[in-house]
């Protein structure tokens, strides 16, 4: 059966096409900095808002049109394997991303699920065996379930905990099985709601303590996939523990376990974290720690996480000018955390979404290698900051200078003279290259 028979294999046809499924930017053969554009980009489809969100919202009911509607429990989740491989070939896109709850349903116990999962997760590997799209990263939903209320890692209940570890453990044999590239661990109620009746250490402690668990599980089995951590300040929590880039460095260096894990960094959790997305990248990159990518955006009239496939070339370009510098996403990739609009409820949207997303990072990749290329950037930096390269700013960057020789230095200094930041000039020169790319 075809699940989406409106549709063909979505091909590139360049910037002229009006062919609303067609490629204009992105042609996955072409060669940019070195590489292809699919070699770069590692587009990523996510199983849940693709195929099981159904267009609720906290004041209405499901709106989306789909040809599994009908279906619930394991039928439901077996057709939608089918819908996925069939999406997946017609978007021709090499990874795709899902946590354990989207692919399967729960069952009475814990032994019940994992029956579950262990049947669609055959499906998905015999699938794949006939398909080039593989397993970017899996991950455990531990939020949605009532069982999670008070969190997972950071429970006061030790039961939940326990369950959490051994959700865990279920999903990093999936992983395994599915040579699956990454693993995720998003903390979505590993935080609090009042401090009144938080103990934060513990809670802090414990989350370490699943972490290196599961790490130490990974490498008991052989599963060598790179373990990361996304970042996100609230909703569903009023306060999340891994709150932005750099509050998730800062506990993995205070638990030892910065070597092991690297960051899954999200657009719209940046600017919900008051920052913005090339901030979170720039962060996670110049302390090694930029593993993958979460390709969406937000509202910034609205104060929640819209997962909104991204469109804005000017971020675009720069989220792929922190990934080149990184010297590419490695084992990560672009995976559309993003899902269509409520009222875009047909399956052709589907399709709609992900070719504005992206041909938006195709644009944003040729732009920021022309960029690098053209040491625009780097020009810039070099000049502004070329008074640490001799003198007293040699000897401040060596080590050399001490709070004494850096007074007799000013004492009698005259006036200090600085250069403009000339940052009107430079944002003239990025639109130059937005425009003429």
């Amino acid at each position: 059966m075809a699940y989406f028979p409106e549709v063909n294999k979505i091909k590139y046809e360049g910037p002229k096409s009006r062919n609303p499924l067609a490629y204009k930017q992105y042609n996955p053969t072409e060669v940019v900095a070195g590489k292809t554009m699919e070699e770069h980009l590692r587009f990523a489809v996510s199983y849940w808002h693709t195929f099981t969100f159904q267009g609720t919202d906290p004041f209405g009911l499901a709106t989306m049109v789909r040809p599994w509607n009908s279906l619930s429990g394991m039928d439901l989740a077996k057709v939608r394997v089918e819908a996925a491989f069939e999406f997946f070939e017609k978007l021709d896109v090499p990874y795709f991303c899902f946590h354990d709850r989207d692919i399967a349903p729960e069952g009475d116990t814990l032994r019940e699920t994992n029956k579950n999962l262990d049947v669609i997760v055959g499906m998905i590997k015999e699938r794949m065996a006939g398909s080039k799209t593989k397993l970017l990263w899996n991950t455990a939903n531990m939020f949605s379930n009532p069982r999670f209320a008070h969190g997972a890692a950071t429970s006061c209940n030790a039961d939940v905990f326990a369950f959490a570890a051994a959700q865990v453990k279920k999903g990093l044999e999936v992983g395994k099985e599915l040579g699956s590239q990454n693993y995720v661990f998003w903390g979505g109620r590993e935080g609090y709601e009042t401090l009144l009746n938080t103990d934060m250490g513990l809670e802090l402690d414990n989350m370490a303590r699943l972490l290196t668990l599961a790490a130490d599980y990974a490498k008991e089995i052989g599963f060598d996939a790179q373990f990361l951590i996304e970042p996100k300040p609230k909703e569903p929590t009023k306060h999340q523990y891994d709150f932005d880039a750099a509050a998730a460095i800062a506990f993995l260096q205070k638990y030892g376990l910065s070597d092991k894990f690297k960051l899954n960094i999200e657009a719209n959790h940046a600017t919900l974290a008051g920052h913005t997305f090339e901030h979170e990248l720039r962060t996670s990159r110049i302390n090694g720690m930029l593993g993958s990518v979460d390709a969406n955006q937000g509202d910034p009239l609205l104060g929640w996480d819209t997962d909104e496939f991204p469109t804005d070339l000017y971020g675009t370009s720069l989220a792929m000018y922190e990934v080149l510098k990184n010297g590419g996403l490695h084992r990560g990739g672009l995976n559309f955390d993003a899902k269509v609009r409520r009222a875009s409820m047909r399956p052709e949207d589907l399709f709609y979404g992900h070719i504005a997303g992206m041909d938006s990072f195709a644009y944003g990749l040729k732009v920021a290698a022309k960029l690098i290329e053209d040491n625009v950037f780097e020009n810039v930096l070099a000049e502004r900051y070329a008074s640490y390269k001799t003198g007293v700013g040699a000897d401040i960057v060596s080590g050399k200078a001490t709070l004494q020789s850096l007074e007799e230095y000013v004492l009698d200094k005259p006036d200090i003279e600085l250069a403009s930041g000339g940052q009107e000039r430079l944002l003239s020169v990025l639109n130059q290259y937005l425009i003429g790319n």
